[in-house]
């Protein structure tokens, strides 16, 4: 394939961005690889894909070096120490352990895994990890992008000086999903709560700043069980509710956040606005962006930027499993 960018020398350094994509879909070409792309000074070396053709579609349009369906020889490519995981949720777990013993960078789209064993495996192995260059151990990144957001940045530093616990409430207007859909699969997706849910009770553990002590689950009554609450307690006495609704009209906008702390409270309305009420004349001024920003391009640079600078990736790895395991029992 033409147009990639070329590829400095050195590779075995993990400082220099160089990627390899594992999976080729409609979000990884529609939204992920769009906020790669976006990074100057990354090398993009090859795309694989099970059938080939996605693949070679999306590493022609991007500027890959290559395309394959040979996953096993993209992560033994010793060029390669980036590997973005965007396949089904079931194949997360064996693709984030190749590419941990093969010494890669990796980020991985969401769920980290579907069972508590596997995320037991990926806890060990990780912990077990030896620095390589530099003393930079390879960074583990979980696509929870809303964290990144500007909306939901701006939310977080207003939090910071604000005093006492948090009650959150976060709304999403799922819409449904047919039963045969492959996300609605517990072996192959997981189910809604592990494979979207999960976003949401990142969010609360985001804004909140502190660990989850306790959660539990209220459910509807239905045959995809995926119209439910759920509930978070926090170490700093902050609680927060997720409702996630998968009964809803595709008229109304998909997901909210509501915060309310210190006398003052902050809605943000699906990532396009932003509104403040309780503040002073100069303490907030409400935002509107021009389109909605889920904070994707926001969370890849971070990405790439922690690699650069050997720094620790953008969540740290703590709060990645602390999320899913709340997530995974839940499910």
């Amino acid at each position: 394939l033409k147009g990639s960018a070329p590829l400095a020398t050195g590779h075995s350094s993990l400082a220099t961005p160089v990627v390899g994509f594992i999976g080729a879909g409609g979000y990884t070409g529609q939204v992920l690889l769009p906020a790669v792309v976006k990074n100057k000074g990354i090398g993009l070396k090859s795309i694989s894909s099970g059938a080939g053709g996605s693949g070679t579609h999306r590493g022609r349009k991007f500027g890959f070096e290559t395309s394959t369906t040979d996953t096993e020889g993209l992560l033994a490519d010793s060029e390669i120490n980036t590997v973005f995981i965007t396949t089904r949720h079931n194949s997360h777990y064996r693709f984030i352990m190749d590419a941990l013993k093969a010494g890669k960078h990796v980020f991985v789209e969401k769920p980290l895994c579907l069972t508590t064993d596997e995320l037991d495996s990926i806890v060990e192995t990780y912990s077990n990890l030896k620095p390589k260059t530099c003393n930079l151990k390879p960074s583990i990144m979980l696509g929870f992008n809303r964290r990144f957001s500007p909306l939901i940045q701006e939310m977080k530093q207003k939090l910071g000086s604000m005093i006492g616990p948090k009650s959150m409430v976060m709304t999403v207007n799922a819409g449904e999903i047919p039963l045969d859909h492959w996300t609605q699969d517990p072996k192959v997706g997981g189910g809604r709560v592990i494979g979207e849910a999960c976003h949401f009770i990142d969010l609360l553990r985001y804004l909140a700043d502190s660990p989850i002590v306790s959660y539990d689950k209220t459910v509807m009554d239905s045959k995809a069980g995926d119209t439910l609450s759920i509930n978070l307690t926090f170490e700093d006495g902050s609680i927060g509710t997720v409702h996630y609704f998968a009964n809803g009209s595709k008229m109304f906008p998909k997901e909210r956040v509501e915060v309310f702390c210190d006398g003052k409270i902050m809605q943000m309305d699906n990532f396009r606005a932003l509104k403040g009420f309780g503040f002073p004349k100069k303490g907030f001024k409400n935002m509107r962006l021009w389109r909605q920003d889920k904070g994707q391009s926001g969370e890849v640079k971070a990405f790439f930027d922690a690699i650069r600078d050997g720094g620790e990736s953008p969540i740290p790895f703590e709060e990645i499993v602390e999320v899913m395991r709340v997530t995974l029992d839940l499910a």
